[in-house]
């Protein structure tokens, strides 16, 4: 016996040498479980569809997850205070300053921030009503905005929804306004003072042709706090504005590859109310070069009616397709070509014709086109589809048709669901995946197929330009599912290995928004969005638009426990603890715990470290310079006896694992490369002095003891008695054989690709939603999980399914807590 003692002694220093890297998870441990919540409800729901007005959220609300905002501002709360104290409002969290003007330099001259009646008489919102004549450009370049602004007088309902039509500058007025914007799926009230940027006097940027009207200033204002400057509007798509402005989906076309029933595209969109642009190329050489016709390039026109005109000549009579556009600077410059204002082609149009259509020739911006000169002239055309709840009870009613529509909500975390595109196949299946039903064919599809329109958005990616963030580049693949394969969830490798796409992103493009129109059969379909480089981070939401019903869900695992997972892995059993082994356990157990015959955390703590007195871990050191930031390695200095950073050949693995496939590859030669171990920084890559950070921590944190106590005590006594601190190093014992599998170049880590598959073979079922948690709050920074947070993971994930399970009475994967109940659950573990 004496033998064993000596044994699980030496066994015990092997043990702890894995526990160096527990020491570095303390600190990202003490800020509480992130996975707390998401075992409340274990599988919530997260389809959404697009809210009503009714579901406003005001910017800096705690789930709009909008920009940098953290104050909460409300319109009528601010408006009623101003007006009982009689002061104007001036917005703290957009002020009048070069901040809210611009990020990348400073004016290159004095702007002053006047208030509407400090730069005209009589200032108005509206000047008798309002129309597409109201929008003119000033000096930044986003005509893309004005574009989908002009677009949007057309329609009042859309109009109103986006700019509250009770404001005024005569009653209640208190320098106050608000706007309504669409981001990411909930719309969000936007609050601005009316102090504006201008230059002698004028206005500087978006203005009416009304000196004393303003809301087109002011709402110019509203989109740009919403985005954290106005330079943060320098350049962009009209389609980008026009979604903001609907809560639509949009889509586009290069018109030099237009298809063939584009004409009627574009008039089935108009029939159902949508808003479209389009534009030209620019001239690399000159900022909106004017082409010979009269054609400005790089700059977006709004197309405000298409429809076929009826045309009598003398030799023939019937229709021409044409198409009616906006040029937002609203001046002379115009298209000069065939139909253009007081063409002779118009002669040949009937005058009831010319009334119907409400043809004008005012030199205001607006001229018409046949669609021929529209694809020789134009490169591209934008069309924004309306979301169901665009259309009012009477437009409907009248016959106009809506879209169906699903949308989830998703993210790409680096090294667990940030797979990357087909290009990187062993990762690709990780992303998010999505199942569309598709059940009924268009009504007027000859072939029996479903119109489907895929949208894939990233989130909040303009509003921190200021940061340097720009747009990933994004896509997406469509594949055909049979029944039994809607079975796997999420698919895995060899689904994507075997299987080609039934559809596809146009490009992966580093633009806010991906979308593409699809002619497709009824049946199943899996959607799986993607950046284009693997492990880059990001949000999206993904939607989908059909002419018919559509059902969509996420493919992904349910949260649980137990199934097809109990053994580590097929066809290795499950380590049991030895009775020899059990004696000398119980040995040792008993000449710690004393007379209660019970451990704590300190005590399970001397038992881990317990042979480590004379050799504790030395410290971790991080080098700031090094490549990537990673920790780095080296060989173990004299005296190392070689035993690996996550070496468990020890107390756990040895005696739990004798007689076990195991046991040949956890055994006593097992050798693992250790983090950087030297006291002298200039050894950790060559740079010393401040550049290495040194953990001193020693053998495994206060932390993880803490957890793995509280993970087995029943009664909360804060202790283990023998037959739980037995379980306890058979659960260990466990983890650490199924992070072996997974840690296949002994460096004790593996990585956050593999934490979906490692999990599941120790009985744990996590959806994309968990794993994304345990990512970011165990991950390191190049998508590794280190064996201490592996650890770590199920440990919390044992606990918190207890928790659930133990008031899941009914099995239905509902708990109810008290407040009080749940916060006592969780702080203790």
């Amino acid at each position: 016996m004496d033998d064993l003692k000596g044994f699980l002694r030496q066994a015990g220093q092997e043990f702890l040498n894995a526990a160096g890297e527990a020491a570095m998870g303390a600190a990202k441990d003490v800020v509480g479980s992130v996975i707390n919540e998401i075992f409340i409800k274990k599988e919530a729901d997260t389809k959404r569809v697009l809210p009503s007005i009714k579901n406003m959220r005001v910017l800096g609300e705690k789930s709009s997850n909008l920009g940098p905002y953290s104050e909460v501002q409300d319109y009528e709360t601010i408006l009623n205070s101003c007006i009982a104290s009689g002061s104007l409002f001036e917005d703290p969290m957009f002020p009048a300053a070069n901040e809210s003007l611009m990020f990348s330099r400073r004016p290159d001259r004095h702007i002053e921030w006047l208030r509407p009646h400090e730069i005209a008489e009589n200032p108005q919102f509206f000047v008798e009503g309002y129309s597409r004549f109201d929008v003119q450009q000033g000096e930044l370049g986003d005509c893309w905005l004005l574009a989908a602004t002009a677009n949007l007088t057309q329609e009042s309902n859309l109009f109103f929804r986006v700019i509250p039509p009770e404001q005024s500058f005569e009653e209640n007025y208190a320098g106050i306004f608000h706007f309504r914007f669409w981001q990411y799926g909930k719309w969000v009230d936007v609050i601005i003072d009316d102090r504006l940027p201008t230059y002698n006097g004028e206005l500087m940027y978006m203005h009416s042709t009304e000196k004393n009207e303003f809301w087109s200033a002011l709402l110019e204002k509203a989109y740009a706090k919403l985005h954290g400057s106005y330079e943060a509007l320098k350049g962009g798509s009209t389609c980008e504005a026009m979604e903001d402005f609907t809560g639509g989906v949009s889509e586009w076309y290069d018109l030099k590859e237009a298809p063939g029933n584009l004409f009627t595209i574009l008039q089935k969109a108009a029939d159902r109310n949508s808003m479209m642009g389009c534009s030209i190329e620019p001239d690399p050489n000159v900022l909106e070069a004017e082409t010979p016709q009269g054609l400005i390039r790089g700059h977006a026109y709004s197309i405000t009616k298409v429809c076929m005109i009826d045309i009598v000549t003398p030799n023939r009579q019937g229709k021409i397709p044409m198409i009616r556009m906006r040029n937002p600077w609203g001046n002379e410059a115009e298209w000069n070509g065939p139909w253009s204002d007081s063409s002779p082609e118009w002669r040949y149009i009937p005058e009831e014709q010319k009334a119907e259509i409400g043809l004008t020739f005012d030199r205001d911006g607006e001229f018409w086109m046949s669609f021929q000169d529209f694809l020789n002239h134009f490169d591209r055309v934008e069309i924004c589809n309306l979301s169901p709840d665009s259309l009012t009870e009477d437009q409907q009613n009248s016959g106009k048709r809506k879209w169906e529509m699903s949308m989830y909500e998703g993210e790409w975390t680096p090294g667990v669901t940030a797979g990357g595109c087909r290009n990187f196949l062993d990762t690709f299946w990780h992303n998010p995946q999505y199942i569309i039903t598709l059940v009924d064919p268009d009504e007027e599809d000859e072939e029996g197929h479903c119109t489907v329109i895929v949208a894939l958005m990233q989130k909040n990616r303009r509003s921190k330009r200021n940061m340097g963030m720009e747009c990933l580049t994004i896509g997406f693949a469509i594949y055909s599912l049979t029944d039994r394969e809607l079975e796997n969830r999420p698919q895995g490798l060899s689904f994507f290995r075997y299987k080609s796409s039934v559809g596809r992103s146009p490009h992966f493009i580093n633009t806010r928004e991906v979308c593409a129109r699809f002619k497709l059969p009824p049946g199943h379909y899996l959607i799986v969005p993607s950046t284009f480089d693997p492990n880059e981070e990001g949000e999206f939401i993904i939607r989908v638009f059909s002419e018919t019903q559509n059902n969509m869900e996420e493919n992904d695992d349910h949260v649980g426990y137990g199934g097809q997972a109990d053994t580590i892995t097929p066809g290795f059993p499950t380590p049991k603890p030895l009775d020899p082994q059990k004696e000398g356990l119980r040995r040792l157990f008993d000449s710690i715990a004393g007379k209660d015959q019970e451990v704590d955390w300190m005590e399970l703590k001397r038992i881990l470290d317990h042979s480590m007195k004379d050799d504790l871990p030395k410290p971790v050191v991080f080098n700031r310079f090094s490549p990537n930031n990673a920790f780095e390695t080296q060989a173990g200095g004299p005296g190392d006896d070689g035993a690996g950073a996550c070496g468990l050949l020890s107390l756990i693995c040895g005696p739990f694992l004798k007689g076990t496939p195991f046991e040949d590859q956890l055994g006593a030669n097992d050798q693992s490369n250790k983090r950087l171990i030297s006291d002298n920084p200039a050894d950790a890559g060559g740079h010393g002095g401040p550049t290495a950070i040194v953990d001193e921590t020693h053998g495994f944190s206060k932390d993880v003891c803490r957890s793995m106590v509280a993970m087995l005590d029943a009664d909360k006594s804060g202790k283990l008695g023998f037959e739980e601190f037995e379980v306890l190093l058979a659960e260990i014992a466990k983890w650490k054989a199924i992070f072996k599998i997974y840690d296949v170049e002994n460096t004790g880590r593996i990585s956050g690709f593999q934490l979906r598959e490692a999990l599941n073979s120790a009985g744990y079922h996590l959806n994309n939603r968990v794993l994304n948690a345990l990512g970011h709050r165990y991950g390191s920074r190049d998508g590794k999980i280190a064996f201490d947070d592996f650890i770590m993971c199920a440990v919390k994930i044992k606990t918190y399914i207890e928790i659930f399970k133990e008031r899941d009475t009914e099995k239905n994967e509902t708990a109810t807590f008290t407040l009080e109940e749940w916060i006592e659950r969780t702080i203790y573990s």
